[in-house]
């Protein structure tokens, strides 16, 4: 039994069919109410096999979320496999931000995660097997310019709670990562909030991934388990070339200006229709 927080849209939703396609139970959580409605005709839609089940739940609200969990888990007597996929995007710089919008970031990005991740880790334990999934991302690694501070220090903050808490669950029966990805087009992340022209021109130039794609990664590891995962797989080349020198890093990502490729128009993949 699988939950997805964040789950009616983008790579949330990518990750719920494609845990559902595989025969899991899902319960799928949003705070829209326009994605929530798409999702549940998407859903009604769907073969026989795995059930996706949608809620509207603000994740980002501890009372909230805790009793989202908790009435799944009353409903399916068992919790297997969190993903903490929901989060709020402003990006722009830190002085341009208001104090709600730098709130909600952390809240949504980084409160949610610990919210939902203490509330299953008894269940799990309980329940002898657990796998708690996390969605980082390269820019807590390498931080280039333009981009939104209070985004990057969310995904720091996710990282360091998932690496230390893998250290505290040492020799439990559950498991933890962190996904890390580079830029995921075809979702409302560019095609609402981050307009292309605020994005280096290297990303012109490197592969853009499908929220396919990071569901495909979120089946493996739960198929394999490892700590961290990073897609695609020569990201931690680039952590190194920016740790060894990162103001060089930040000029030559800054050369030939804006990216000039329209990341929201980026197909989910073949045979597959971009969600309107």
């Amino acid at each position: 039994m699988c939950l997805v927080t964040g789950g009616a849209q983008g790579i949330g939703w990518a990750i719920a069919t494609a845990l559902a396609d595989r025969g899991a139970i899902v319960h799928a959580c949003d705070i829209s109410g326009e994605h929530l409605e798409r999702a549940t005709s998407l859903a009604a839609l769907r073969p026989p096999g795995g059930a996706i089940h949608l809620s509207r739940c603000d994740a980002a609200v501890r009372e909230q979320s805790q009793e989202w969990i908790a009435g799944v888990h009353r409903r399916e007597g068992r919790v297997d496999v969190l993903v903490n996929n929901c989060a709020y995007v402003r990006w722009t710089d830190l002085e341009s931000m208001s104090w709600d919008e730098i709130e909600q970031t952390v809240q949504v990005g980084l409160l949610a995660t610990v919210y939902a991740t203490k509330a299953v880790v008894p269940l799990m334990r309980a329940g002898g097997y657990g796998h708690i999934i996390a969605m980082g991302s390269a820019i807590s690694r390498v931080p280039i310019p333009p981009s939104s501070a209070a985004y990057a220090a969310v995904k720091a903050g996710v990282e360091a709670f998932i690496r230390v808490l893998q250290a505290e669950l040492t020799g439990t029966p559950v498991h933890t990562t962190l996904i890390r990805p580079v830029t995921v087009g075809g979702t409302d992340f560019f095609r609402r909030h981050v307009p292309s022209r605020v994005m280096p021109r290297i990303t012109d130039f490197l592969p853009t991934l499908t929220p396919s794609q990071v569901a495909g990664s979120v089946i493996r590891v739960l198929e394999r388990p490892r700590p961290v995962v990073d897609i695609p797989a020569y990201l931690p080349l680039l952590y190194g070339l920016y740790g060894c020198a990162p103001t060089v890093f930040r000029r030559l990502t800054a050369v030939g200006g804006a990216a000039r490729k329209d990341f929201g128009a980026v197909p989910w993949h073949q045979g597959e229709r971009k969600p309107r």
